[in-house]
Parts: C-alpha cells; structure tokens; sequence
C-alpha cells in the first residue's frame, strides 16, 4: 500500500512538472509572438527633418494649423514650429483628405523646443491660451474632428502634465463649460505640404484676413485680455548668474532642498507664516516666482500659494518618489526644487503652491528698488 502511494505522488509529481514545462513553453511562444509584433508594428515617429534632431518635440492641436504656429515661434527656447497632421490612420496624408474628416487625422503642429529654456509645462500655458478648449467639435469657424483641440503626448510624463494643465484649467473658473480637450499618446506626424508652412509670414494678408474672420482672438481677448497682452504669454529669458558661487553660499538646508529635493520641517522654516507684503525669488538665482498678494494660511505649515507672480520661471515636473505621481515645481533658471502643486488650493486658482522656505528669498515691498526688483511696486500700490 505505501509503495503504491509512493507511485501515485511521483506520478502527480511528474504532472505538474509537465504543466509547468508546459505553461513555460506557451509563455515563451507568446513573448516572441509579441516580439515580432511589436517590431512590425510601427513606432511613434516623425518624418526625417534635418537640423532639428537635438531638439524635443511637443505635439498640439488646435484648430487651423496656420493660427497655431506664431504664438509658439516667437517663444524664446522655440526653435520651429511646423503644420502637419496626426492621430489618424491613413499614411501620409494631403490637406484635401485631412480637411474632408475622412482620415481621422487633426490639424496639428510639432514645436521643436530647447527643454533649457523653455519646459513642456510652459508651452502647455502657452497651448491653452490660443484655443476654446470648450469646443471639442472643431475651432471657431472651422468645424470637425479634423479641427478639434487634442494634445498629443510622447511619454507618460506629458501625459501627467497634459492632463494637470487641462485639470489646471477647468479649476480657473474662467470658463463656464466642460473642458473638451482630449489626451491622446502620439504614433505619428506627417508633415503638411510646404505652402502650409509659416503661412502667416508667406501670407500675411490673407492669413490676417482668415484670422479676423474666424473670431478667434476676439474669443481670446474675451477669456485672455490681460495675458494677451503680455508679448510672450508669461515666457521668461534665461538669466545671468553664478550658479556655483550661489550654492557655495547657501546653507545645508537650503542645498538640501534645493539640489537634492529635501523637504525641510513644517511650522519650522522662515516664511510658512510671513505676513509681510513683498515677493518670494528663487534663492539660487533671483528669479521671481511668487507674490505675497497670493500667499495664504493652508495649515500645513510650509508657505503656500494660490498661484505664481512670473509662470514663465515656474517648471512643472512629474514626481514619481512617493506611490502616487506628484507635480514638482522647479524654478526655470537655476533648476532648484521648490516644492508641489495641489488642486486642493482656495479660489480662484482651486490650486495650493506648497514651497520650502529654504528654496525662496524674500524680497520686502519697500526694499524691492534697492534690490533690482523695481517694476514690482506697482502690485502693492493701493488702488
């Protein structure tokens, strides 16, 4: 009895040995088939355009590609901006069968960019302020899917930024319909025929003509009067300094924070309740960042702010240290950390800029002058 036992547990042994061997072979089968599919498969790319390999790329939509292009060349840190068409099935397409609807193709540009002067969360501020992101049935006069506004992301980390802009937006209050634009990964751009290319400069007339005529910057003065008429959207130029000396200054606290994403004690640091009127610069590099006008109490601890006094020296990054996906702020200068955003913030913004001490300088209202910072007096003018 116990030699037939014996059997019974070798034999058992040698069929799960079989099912393992098994479940291990059809593992390996559908690994190469995988394999071979993924590599006829055709990856995301773009069409060979030469001088602008050592650029990064950002993809948007928008409507007609010729309105998109001027608002993202003049950017400095922008090298092209180029028309073309993307989010469809049908290879290398012509304006003809884009504008018919029948590709499944958008109206899109590609922004070649320098990410040292200008980051993907600046040209997504720039994107939002040339659209109606409430319309996800075309742009202004022009109508369809081949027109409507999409953001094309290359990498999961566009796509967390993408969708904060979007959420960013809708939180503003500024407008009072649903946001439409959508969030699609990229696979492919074609590039526009060439006449399509900087249209506004080879056509200045009748792109002017098209422009006033399809309503859409009455519809940006209407939502954007004070941003449009800053001339670069809020996009900041480098500035000089000594990044090495600076941080051969700075206390541990304030290289911690800055070089190395520390995050310094709550309710024991300098500013988490400054109450003084003035504006918040980066330590590092001066660059300005925020205004006490938008500082308030949001018990944590840590100074907090319901928005930035220059957006353009604000960068925002995703952070992946904790289990969930954060969105850092990092100055566009100096590159130094300081600190989160939170869509948890009090009106108007709906949002909450938590920031060190460590990585900020306060620069009081009345020293402002003696500092260089002289064109900020005018916001604590009594009006």
């Amino acid at each position: 009895m116990f030699v037939d036992l014996g059997i019974d547990k070798d034999k058992e042994v040698m069929k799960m040995k079989k099912l393992i061997i098994i479940s291990l072979i059809l593992i390996l089968i559908a690994g190469i088939t995988m394999f071979i599919i993924g590599k006829d498969k055709s990856p995301a790319e773009f069409p060979e355009y030469e001088g602008y390999e050592e650029y990064e790329k950002a993809v948007f939509a928008g409507g007609c590609f010729w309105c998109m292009e001027p608002p993202f060349e003049k950017l400095d840190g922008v090298y092209d901006a180029v028309s073309g068409y993307t989010g469809g099935s049908t290879e290398n397409p012509t304006y003809k069968e884009v504008s018919s609807g029948t590709t499944g193709h958008y109206e899109a540009i590609t922004v070649f960019y320098d990410a040292d002067k200008i980051s993907y969360s600046g040209l997504l501020d720039v994107f939002v302020k040339q659209i109606d992101p409430t319309d996800g049935d075309g742009q202004f006069v022009d109508r369809g899917q081949q027109y409507a506004p999409a953001i094309f992301y290359l990498n999961d980390d566009e796509k967390v930024l993408a969708e904060y802009a979007l959420e960013k937006l809708d939180l503003s209050g500024r407008f009072d319909k649903p946001i439409q634009v959508k969030v699609i990964p990229f696979e492919a751009f074609y590039y526009a025929e060439e006449y399509h290319q900087d249209y506004y400069e080879k056509n200045s007339l009748k792109y002017k003509y098209y422009r006033f005529n399809s309503g859409r910057d009455q519809f940006l003065d209407k939502y954007w009067e004070e941003e449009r008429k800053e001339e670069n959207m809020d996009n900041k130029t480098s500035i000089e300094f000594d990044k090495e000396k600076r941080l051969e200054e700075l206390r541990k606290i304030e290289l911690d924070v800055t070089q190395n994403e520390a995050t310094e004690p709550p309710f024991d640091n300098p500013y988490w309740d400054n109450k003084d009127d003035g504006i918040y610069v980066d330590i590092v590099s001066g660059e300005v960042l925020f205004s006490s006008k938008d500082k308030y109490k949001s018990g944590t601890g840590w100074p907090s702010f319901t928005k930035p006094l220059e957006a353009g020296n604000i960068v925002e990054k995703v952070d992946r240290k904790l289990l969930s996906k954060r969105i850092e702020i990092r100055s566009l200068n100096a590159d130094s950390h300081l600190g989160h955003v939170f869509t948890d913030g009090p009106a108007p913004t709906g949002l909450r800029y938590c920031m060190n001490s460590a990585a900020l300088r306060f620069i009081p209202k009345d020293k402002l002058d003696e500092e260089g910072y002289g064109e900020y007096e005018k916001i604590f003018e009594v009006e």
